[in-house]
């Protein structure tokens, strides 16, 4: 069987079983792209090789790449697609774990104040500042944010209507005073601009369409880089236009920790605000930051010595 029919009813019969299955379809088709629509019995280990390494130094897309093909094989092996499994018997050290940049509060008043300049792309300064507000005080996903239509901000009870995103849930996130108010004054400028139909988008760029995740994150470049916000801790990647979503957990887990509530009995409550099945996935925007130690190091004083002084 050729690559390209053997990927595409691969991919069907993935999506048949209720799995969205877009990043390993995106994989597998650069996979088919690389090595040519070809016999799957004429791919040898190096093309395979080949592909997983790339161009770039190692990264853990590498292991998603591997993972992709891993599951695409067995299918074709089951069934006969193929006869031979050309994939290497060593894998790759996995990389050190990514780190998450946590904003800090005078990092995003610097952000906000970039975004209110002149940014040379598609994505007008009100739209701009608006995202980044929308991101870190939500903690919504990108494609969330983008995707929300004029029916999905509702201004009147301050509600966000998010539908149907990552894992085909569909959930209301509300939204502060200070958030809705800056959506109000957004909405009038917006409607100014362009039609106001439900279905029209809600943030727009500066031909009045719906903005895209690669234009929004190359206007976030260029903000990032005017406000002077860099990574100093060696890490290869700065600070990302996604890691607002980080900040935002962790800042409402500080919170948390000051105010002295449980916090273990909370996390479930925000992993269902961040649109989480799982409690893992939460866990893993909560970094341990130096204010996050020792928030937790205080409520574990309070909890050993009852709050009484010590030396």
């Amino acid at each position: 069987m050729k690559v390209d029919q053997a990927v595409s009813t691969y991919v069907v019969y993935k999506q048949s079983l209720g799995m969205r299955f877009a990043t390993e379809a995106r994989t597998l088709k650069s996979f088919s792209k690389s090595v040519g629509n070809v016999d799957l019995d004429r791919i040898g280990s190096r093309q395979v090789r080949v592909f997983l390494d790339g161009n770039g130094p190692m990264t853990r897309f590498w292991h998603r790449k591997f993972s992709a093909l891993k599951g695409f094989y067995r299918f074709c092996l089951a069934r006969g697609y193929c006869h031979q499994l050309p994939l290497p018997n060593t894998v790759a050290k996995c990389p050190q774990t990514f780190t998450a940049y946590i904003y800090s509060e005078d990092e995003i008043k610097r952000l906000l104040e970039a975004a209110a300049g002149r940014v040379r792309c598609n994505i007008c300064a009100s739209t701009s500042r608006t995202l980044l507000l929308l991101l870190y005080a939500s903690g919504l996903r990108i494609s969330e944010t983008l995707n929300l239509d004029i029916a999905d901000v509702d201004l009147e009870d301050g509600l966000l209507h998010i539908r149907e995103t990552k894992f085909y849930k569909t959930r209301l996130v509300p939204t502060g005073m200070d958030l809705t108010k800056v959506l109000r004054e957004y909405a009038l400028l917006r409607c100014k601009r362009s039609p106001v139909g439900p279905d029209a988008p809600f943030l727009l760029t500066r031909r009045g369409k719906r903005p895209s995740r690669a234009g929004a994150e190359e206007a976030f470049k260029q903000i990032r880089e005017q406000a002077g916000v860099r990574r100093t801790d060696g890490a290869r990647y700065q600070p990302r236009l996604h890691d607002l979503r980080h900040s935002f957990a962790l800042a409402r887990l500080v919170r948390w920790y000051r105010e002295g509530a449980d916090v273990q009995r909370l996390l479930p409550q925000l992993a269902t605000y961040l649109g989480h099945v799982h409690i893992t996935g939460t866990q893993r925007y909560l970094a341990m930051t130096p204010e996050l130690l020792q928030q937790a190091s205080l409520r574990f004083e309070r909890f050993t010595f009852g709050g009484a002084d010590h030396a």
